[in-house]
């Protein structure tokens, strides 16, 4: 018994063709792409090409700042307080840093980049690369300016003969007022110039005048070996009188603004006074946490305890 008539067989017939043909089509043409993408070529990197350049270049210049940052920096320094750490991060031998330390040990100072060689024996091409951090005092650079320092010798006889011979006679034998000397008298002393003189009354204002020879030590830049000699011929006479503030009524304000006085030890003091309410003493003020003992004489001329 037959379950299609003529015309529905043809037409089944028909529509199995259609699904062969079609399954084919999607076969072959799956096949192709599956061919071409085996067969298709990575791109490629032009090394050549201007954008490479340009990257590669970037990143050396990254390297060469990184590599820059790593290396120890160099800042100016006194060669006679050289350290022996300092020196062998400088390149230089532990011989050439014994025979430093030995020089300054015996009471000599390093005055020339052309001394430090002298007395290190470090060689030319170290001494070319340290010797632009040099600093001198002020009064080292222009008498050295003046002597011309053609040699060697010269330079370093006149530096370690530098005696009190070579001050102006004009001073008077006997010692000058601190607290009245002018510009004029102090830069007659070896190694104080206008500006160092200028610093000196400068600090004189700040402190309300000098009430210690040894506040002279404290002149930002002064170096010992020439306060030594200005103390020969300076010394406090007249004492300045200097109104004290009151540490129990006084302003926040007022004490920062006083010498030997900073931030954090303002805060402490009248922390302190907030927490005992009064201050009984002056010598209350030792028992303060990091108190600077040292500079109780001074700060003691501008507080009272009342």
């Amino acid at each position: 018994m037959s379950y299609f008539n003529t015309n529905e067989r043809k037409g089944v017939i028909i529509l199995l063709i259609l699904i062969v043909f079609v399954q084919l089509f999607f076969y072959l043409s799956t096949d192709k792409q599956i061919f071409n993408s085996s067969t298709k070529k990575e791109p490629t990197l032009d090394v050549n090409s201007q954008e490479v350049k340009a990257f590669q270049h970037e990143i050396d210049s990254l390297k060469q700042v990184e590599i820059e940052n790593k290396k120890p920096k160099i800042y100016p320094f006194n060669p006679s307080f050289l350290t022996d750490y300092k020196g062998y991060k400088l390149g230089m031998t532990t011989e050439e840093i014994d025979k430093l330390l030995a020089h300054r040990k015996s009471g000599k100072y390093i005055n020339s980049k052309e001394q430090f060689q002298e007395v290190t024996g470090v060689s030319d091409s170290l001494l070319a690369v340290i010797s632009p951090y040099f600093k001198f005092p002020d009064w080292v650079v222009k008498r050295n300016l003046k002597e011309g320092s053609n040699t060697k010798n010269k330079t370093i006889n006149k530096t370690n003969n530098y005696t009190q011979n070579n001050e102006d006679s004009t001073l008077p034998k006997e010692k000058i007022d601190l607290n009245k000397a002018t510009a004029e008298q102090l830069q007659k002393i070896n190694g104080i110039g206008e500006k160092l003189a200028g610093r000196i009354l400068k600090y004189r204002e700040v402190l309300g005048g000098y009430c210690f020879d040894d506040q002279l030590y404290e002149v930002w830049y002064l170096d010992k070996e020439v306060a030594d000699r200005a103390m020969k011929h300076f010394t406090v006479k007249e004492k300045p009188k200097i109104e004290k503030i009151n540490i129990n009524t006084a302003r926040f304000k007022e004490v920062l603004h006083l010498p030997y006085i900073d931030y954090k030890l303002t805060k402490r003091l009248f922390d302190y006074r907030d927490e005992m309410a009064e201050i009984q003493s002056m010598n209350e003020l030792k028992k303060i946490d990091s108190f600077p003992i040292e500079k109780f004489d001074r700060i003691s001329l501008y507080l009272k305890a009342e």
